[in-house]
């Protein structure tokens, strides 16, 4: 038998640009800094309580997962704490411990892991776990009720409680300056609407998000609020208000362009934001739950393989 070289061919792809999972997640977590930073200024020491047992709390749930399944440790890809920081982010400080540990097991076990990892999520890990808490145990989620104890020189009712209640009076009470700077109550990460967008803004222009979902989805809400503030300008808030406050824009940036569960294509990308931007807004206005980022984006996700169907359509002509 000859012992010469043999010509191998392997399968697609090639040519290896140089991008890696574990390379987008840290710098996701890069972007997410700013955010965090602040958040932790705002409140504190149980603030970095929260995220430090929720990224700990998600590793540790991969890593067993990893063992009963017997795949391959992949804690060292950073997903699992992206997905503990992004989960601990939504929470507000004062939220108890245990409800830290069972969402950040809902995120990685139910939201992750049953469906084979990262990749095969149909829908994103951080929202499946706070929409599920936000439905079991809802008033642990009122901003209201669990940030009281903190003494600022702002108000501490949360902004889209003030608007359902007082319509744009209420909003009027929070000046674009001071949503921006994050002097407004909610999750730890979420109020801090300039560095959400400057996070969102780097992820884009290095390429790891798409800005077709990000920007879509703020169009999104800011096209439907304005119709419903021009329909009732004393009922509802202005789209600057919408855009700058709840979860909007951790959820533009962060969540709604999770890649396993959006699509992929330049339309259905943007049909995908601007659904998502619609229905947050449907549901703040007239829905049961005061912000409706997380149902809006989840519902999204259901619809992401519907819009994947959609296709260019092909060049040349059929003979």
């Amino acid at each position: 038998m000859s012992n010469n070289p043999k010509f191998i061919v392997s399968h697609a792809p090639f040519v290896h640009y140089g991008s890696s999972l574990q390379n987008k997640t840290y710098h996701t977590i890069f972007a997410a800094l700013p955010a965090v930073i602040v958040g932790l200024l705002m409140w504190g020491v149980p603030a970095m309580a929260v995220i430090a047992l929720s990224v700990g709390c998600s590793i540790i749930w991969e890593y067993i997962m990893n063992l009963i399944l017997k795949r391959p440790q992949t804690v060292d890809d950073g997903n699992a704490a992206l997905v503990g920081l992004l989960f601990a982010m939504l929470l507000p400080a004062t939220v108890p411990w245990w409800l830290v540990v069972l969402g950040s097991a809902i995120a990685i076990i139910i939201g992750k892991m049953i469906f084979g990892g990262i990749g095969g999520n149909p829908f994103s890990p951080p929202l499946l776990a706070i929409a599920i808490i936000m439905v079991s145990w809802p008033h642990y989620l009122d901003f209201n009720v669990a940030l009281t104890g903190y003494d600022f020189d702002f108000s501490m009712v949360y902004p889209l409680t003030a608007a359902r209640s007082l319509g744009s009076t209420g909003a009027e009470a929070w000046s674009t300056l001071d949503l921006l700077l994050g002097k407004q109550s909610g999750g730890i990460g979420s109020t801090f609407s300039l560095g959400l967008i400057l996070g969102g803004v780097y992820l884009i222009l290095r390429g790891f998000i798409r800005w077709e979902i990000a920007l879509s989805f703020i169009g999104g809400v800011a096209i439907t609020a304005l119709m419903f503030n021009m329909a009732d300008p004393v009922r509802f808030a202005g789209p600057v208000f919408h855009v700058l406050t709840g979860y909007t824009l951790i959820g533009a940036f962060f969540l709604a362009t999770d890649d396993a569960s959006s699509p992929v294509s330049f339309l259905p990308m943007i049909l995908y934001g601007i659904g998502g931007g619609f229905l947050t807004v449907l549901i703040r206005n007239i829905g049961t739950y005061y912000d409706g980022v997380v149902f809006a984006i989840i519902l999204m996700n259901t619809a992401s393989p519907l819009f994947g169907k959609i296709k260019p359509k092909a060049f040349g002509r059929v003979e």
